[in-house]
């Protein structure tokens, strides 16, 4: 089975993702956080996201795999353990522009669907319904309200320490938003079939119980076609 969630930033992807796939014991895949760590790589190593060849190059030899089981799921960059490092403010500012270039998500996509071949997975994104998995078994589309989002990033960003105001992070926030859904490559947008979850005043627990619930009937009436 594969459950693909979409959305913008802030909308409750990632965690929701991790506890579902907690829940349901199946692989947490954490697309996202790959193309974070291409992202600290070139930020790393100087390298613009406009330079084509160079980010090609990069992407080619970059190893990114990860371990362990929700909510101790890890994710490594050439044998290093970055699960902290892509998560800090500069990356989020600038994984927009790395994340876009073609040559970066086709060489993504692609090992992305290889993980998902031979395994049940939770996958989160922008484009994982429309480009990665359009064949998904459940297509859910997470939004909310940019103030609740802003919210949802403040508590992140002083769990690392970075103090930002939430009118600060709205503007961050709404730019994002333009860059995800007006890109040229896999912009953002809600995938044919794919059923909408607005979680502005939901409760993490809610958004799991209730992606949980359609998976688990999902489940149940395959195994009822299959006898």
């Amino acid at each position: 089975m594969i459950i693909a969630i979409d959305g913008p930033a802030g909308s409750g992807k990632s965690s929701t993702a991790r506890a579902v796939a907690a829940r349901l014991g199946i692989t947490y895949l954490d697309t996202g956080a790959m193309y974070r760590a291409i992202t600290l790589k070139c930020l790393r190593l100087g390298i613009s996201s406009q330079d084509t060849e160079a980010l090609a190059k990069l992407t080619s030899q970059t190893v990114i795999s990860f371990t362990g089981v929700p909510p101790e799921s890890r994710i490594w960059m050439d044998g290093e353990d970055v699960s902290t490092q892509i998560r800090s403010d500069e990356v989020t500012r600038n994984v927009s522009d790395y994340c876009a270039p073609s040559v970066v998500r086709e060489a993504l996509v692609k090992q992305q669907r290889e993980i998902g071949k031979n395994n049940s997975v939770v996958c989160e994104g922008r484009d994982i319904a429309t480009v990665v998995f359009p064949d998904a078994d459940l297509k859910i589309y997470m939004v909310a309200s940019v103030e609740e989002r802003a919210r949802r990033r403040q508590k992140d960003f002083e769990n690392l320490g970075v103090h930002k105001s939430i009118e600060e992070l709205k503007e961050e926030i709404s730019l994002r938003d333009h860059k995800d859904s007006t890109r040229k490559n896999s912009p953002l947008q809600k995938a044919a079939g794919a059923e909408e979850l607005d979680t502005t005043g939901m409760t993490l627990e809610s958004q799991i119980e209730y992606i949980v619930n359609k998976a688990t009937a999902l489940i149940q009436a395959k195994s009822a076609v299959a006898k």
